[in-house]
């Protein structure tokens, strides 16, 4: 809900802003819950969270807002405003979805290009933490991955030369 209602908190009663958390808390609870079915790979759910709640959020400005709460602001279209503000928000929103999804396309390709993004598949499994870092974010009974397999790490010793020697 506090996605959802940060675009529109200036321009939405109160009541209304208890109805886009509720809304947003169904429909994000949807969107997460489709990354499962679909097989992306969102586990922080930045996706069903932070994409589908702020739209949610945006659009429900172009419904929901009034002159009453901002007197700079524009009637949404249950006010009797019309559709012109249900449209700017969502051309804004669109226009911000693809701008961000062209710019964040670019840099990965940049980035593939220079670096490998991607770990081993072997270390998706072990779990990220222990590969890139040797050490977990929570220990739950001793170092195993997503899959429980027991990690076994040989230790390095680097000699003073830093060689290994």
């Amino acid at each position: 809900g506090l996605v959802a209602i940060t675009p529109g908190c200036a321009f939405v009663a109160p009541w209304a802003a208890v109805i886009i958390g509720l809304l947003a808390g169904v429909v994000c609870a949807f969107a997460v819950s489709l990354k499962f079915r679909v097989g992306i790979d969102d586990s922080l759910d930045v996706v069903g969270v932070h994409l589908v709640g702020g739209l949610v959020g945006t659009l429900a400005i172009g419904l929901l807002a009034t002159k009453a709460v901002n007197s700079a602001g524009r009637d949404g279209l249950l006010y009797g405003g019309g559709w012109e503000l249900l449209r700017l928000q969502a051309t804004g929103a669109f226009t911000v979805l693809a701008y961000s999804f062209v710019v964040t396309f670019v840099i990965g390709w940049v980035l593939n290009k220079v670096m490998k993004l991607r770990i081993d598949p072997e270390a998706e499994i072990d779990g990220i933490d222990l590969d890139q870092h040797l050490e977990t974010a929570f220990e739950f009974g001793g170092a195993s991955g997503a899959l429980g397999r027991r990690l076994e790490r040989t230790p390095v010793r680097v000699g003073i030369d830093g060689d290994g020697d």
